[in-house]
């Protein structure tokens, strides 16, 4: 009866020991080949103002808590964009809004209170009326004593035709700021006059219904909306580790906390490489602590904590200080 009792912890020993080793070995990165030679970067917005994010909520004026910055470019704008392709982006991330005479407007904000010498609702204006504005007319980093970049925002707010006029061969990821399904349709209208490599270079993201428009229309365009980002995570997770790949992950671009991306299998080759497969671009944002808002990997020295050879996606909002940062540790390589 013992001899019966050995031989079967034994069994079971020698079974659980395979099992880890199948767990290791199939989800290892350190034999599989890196996706790329150094890694994508999106500057968020281009080249913006930073912003005190403590205790923010869907009301909050962020233009009104901004950050000692040591550069005077405004978001969203053409210089912005130029300038973050300049230190290093290879994709700039953009807002838009609808107008009511059928334009898009390259603007973050649902209304224009905060940033501009205008109010009102963002897509209840027309083209013409957003582009008189003064966008840097409510920032201030001193709680209103003084307004550094009123004046100087004056037609600075672009179309998104005018983006695509002035950087005909840049790569973009859209955000549509609404729920509206006309607003994806009507992006894809704009999007079927321009022909399919240059479709290829854009990613679009945003709520459900949209976004799901371009994605039905426009095969090789990448698209991401909330539900669908936590549907292929949270599958991934529970069964990631047989190799699979959950159909929700098919074709996406996605973010993932630098703080979340050592928990996923086969973390980060193995797994780059199962989402390049099926289609798939994946950035890393900054740590997620639970506040519901988004951030940048912004921090230069967090590099270091990424293996040598990386080579997803960064998603930063500081381009001037990650671009010249990546530059240098490849130039020393």
């Amino acid at each position: 009866m013992v001899r019966k009792r050995r031989k079967f912890q034994k069994l079971v020993a020698i079974v659980l020991m395979a099992a880890i080793g199948f767990l290791y070995f199939s989800n290892a990165s350190f034999w599989v080949k890196p996706i790329g030679l150094s890694p994508v970067l999106v500057a968020h917005r281009g080249l913006s103002q930073g912003y005190d994010r403590q205790g923010l909520t869907n009301d909050t004026c962020t233009a009104a808590r901004m950050l000692p910055v040591p550069h005077d470019y405004l978001e969203n704008t053409l210089p912005s964009m130029k300038a973050a392709f300049d230190y290093g982006a290879d994709i700039v991330e953009l807002d838009v809004h609808p107008t009511t005479d059928g334009h898009f407007a390259v603007f973050h904000d649902w209304t224009i209170d905060c940033r501009t010498n205008g109010a009102g609702v963002t897509r209840e204006q027309t083209l013409d009326s957003l582009q008189a504005l003064d966008i840097g007319y409510g920032y201030t980093v001193d709680g209103g004593k003084t307004y550094p970049f009123r004046g100087r925002g004056v037609g600075m707010m672009p179309s998104l035709e005018e983006v695509f006029n002035a950087f005909p061969d840049r790569n973009f990821v859209i955000n549509v700021k609404s729920q509206d399904p006309k607003e994806g349709e009507l992006l894809a209208e704009r999007l079927a006059m321009l022909p399919p490599e240059r479709q290829a270079q854009f990613m679009v993201y945003g709520a459900d219904q949209p976004t799901s428009i371009i994605r039905e229309q426009f095969p090789t365009i990448r698209t991401l909306w909330p539900r669908r980002l936590k549907q292929c995570l949270i599958r991934y997770v529970a069964l990631g580790w047989t190799g699979w790949v959950p159909d929700r992950c098919d074709r996406n671009m996605l973010l993932v906390p630098a703080n979340v991306a050592p928990w996923l299998w086969g973390w980060p080759n193995r797994f780059l490489q199962r989402m390049h497969n099926v289609g798939t671009k994946v950035f890393l944002v900054g740590d997620y602590n639970g506040e519901g808002f988004s951030q940048g990997f912004d921090d230069p020295e967090r590099l270091q904590d990424l293996p040598a050879t990386y080579a997803g996606g960064i998603w930063t909002d500081r381009i001037d200080l990650i671009g010249p940062a990546v530059h240098a540790i490849n130039s020393s390589d």
